[in-house]
């Protein structure tokens, strides 16, 4: 997508003047981004130690309100990537898997499976419902009492689940609503989703500066056969936990537009994504990076960028947050939820992130950018074969979903 088409989506959304909102309680400070100005819809820097903050980025005005509109039929969904264009740029086919995608949030979204519905509705893709058995939704144990709602978090929930089911329209889907955004609520949600039947992958969009703690939540992350994806973080170079553990597979972000070249799409590293060598969890038998004595994040990447962004339908920013519509999205929060649901696609999970190591053949090589400075290394810039921000690459096909390397024995 390029920022004339992304223009044109705004002028659009604007020219509705009767639909578009305007949120009265911003859930953190305005930042440019690129071209865009985006807020986060969880607030500002993560609180380390106690609580999680959302990876999602909203889309706003140079004000800071929020592109948005609650027409069903709004040009922001035909002008920012839908579920075919994400599927052709990451050449992933369409499936008939019936695996199970988990998405893990914190509070409640009464609304989640009536928007999800519009969602798949506006792009084609059939009914996930209660009623046919796609779509289910629990609290953090399994139970029907669910989480008080917010806003900005459901927004999140809104963009995992669209994303989740943009690569794998067959896949059946489990909410997990988190109490709140506590870690040990997450980590709880995260450890019942990992242990339900038929599922594959967990997505988790959600992080903090990684610090002493991790070792009282890494169990809860570590489920053998199953794929746990989880956001490299949105503030660029820079550790984030829980995308730091050895059981995960941390998502990077990039910048994603049409090309005239054999793949007709080009990427490169976003200045968002998190990356880092780990100060913390040791370095992991997948790992060949030269430099890095620890874990490296990240594993692997899709599009993140706002400037690139995905149109979604959920909660707006109404003083209530009673209303749902068309807004435009970006963060890793984007990408951690496509590589889940590619593993449902695939109908496999992982124990780890090996495969994207070991099967980088099968992924796009990120060559450019960068999210910092770190002295001229691999940690935060964007080269030939591995780098932070874009792990070993982007998906090309299913390859390296599931990868076994050969035996050496």
């Amino acid at each position: 997508m390029t920022i004339r088409k992304f223009a044109l989506a705004v002028a659009s959304v604007i020219a509705m003047a009767g639909s578009v909102q305007v949120s009265h309680a911003l859930p953190g400070p305005v930042e440019r981004d690129g071209n865009v100005f985006i807020v986060r819809t969880c607030g500002g820097d993560p609180m380390t130690g106690s609580s999680a903050n959302c990876g999602a980025k909203i889309l706003t005005d140079s004000n800071g309100t929020p592109i948005e509109t609650v027409d069903p039929n709004a040009t922001v969904a035909n002008n920012n990537y839908g579920p075919a264009e994400l599927r052709a740029a990451y050449n992933v086919p369409v499936s008939t898997s019936t695996k199970t995608i988990a998405i893990v949030d914190a509070f409640g979204y009464p609304a989640a499976e009536r928007d999800l519905g519009v969602y798949r509705a506006r792009y084609g893709l059939p009914p996930c419902t209660t009623a046919n058995g796609c779509f289910k939704k629990v609290g953090q144990t399994g139970s029907p009492i669910l989480p008080t709602y917010n806003v900005g978090w459901a927004q999140e929930t809104a963009l995992d689940l669209d994303m989740a089911s943009a690569m794998c329209p067959t896949c059946k889907i489990l909410l997990v609503e988190a109490t709140s955004n506590s870690f040990i609520n997450l980590a709880t949600a995260a450890q019942f989703a990992a242990n339900q039947p038929n599922v594959v992958a967990v997505s988790n969009s959600y992080g903090a500066t990684e610090g002493s703690y991790i070792s009282a939540y890494a169990s809860y992350y570590s489920h053998p056969g199953v794929a746990i994806t989880v956001s490299s973080g949105d503030s660029g170079f820079g550790n984030q936990f829980p995308a730091d553990l050895p059981t995960v597979i941390a998502v990077g972000g990039t910048n994603l537009q049409h090309a005239s070249n054999a793949r007709g799409w080009t990427e490169s590293a976003w200045t968002g994504a998190g990356s880092g060598c780990s100060a913390i969890v040791p370095r992991q038998p997948f790992q060949d990076d030269a430099l890095c004595g620890n874990r490296m994040e990240s594993d692997v990447s899709a599009v993140a960028d706002p400037n690139t962004g995905v149109a979604i339908y959920g909660p707006l920013n109404a003083p209530s947050g009673s209303k749902s519509g068309w807004a435009i999205f970006g963060g890793t929060s984007v990408s951690a939820p496509i590589i889940a649901g590619i593993f449902g696609s695939k109908g496999v999970g992982a124990n780890d992130a090996t495969g994207f190591w070991k099967g980088r053949a099968f992924l796009n090589d990120v060559t450019t950018g960068n999210n910092g400075t770190c002295g001229g290394t691999y940690y935060c810039n964007a080269g030939t074969g591995y780098d932070g921000p874009t792990g070993n690459g982007t998906p090309n096909g299913t390859g390296a979903f599931g990868f076994t390397p050969p035996s050496t024995n």
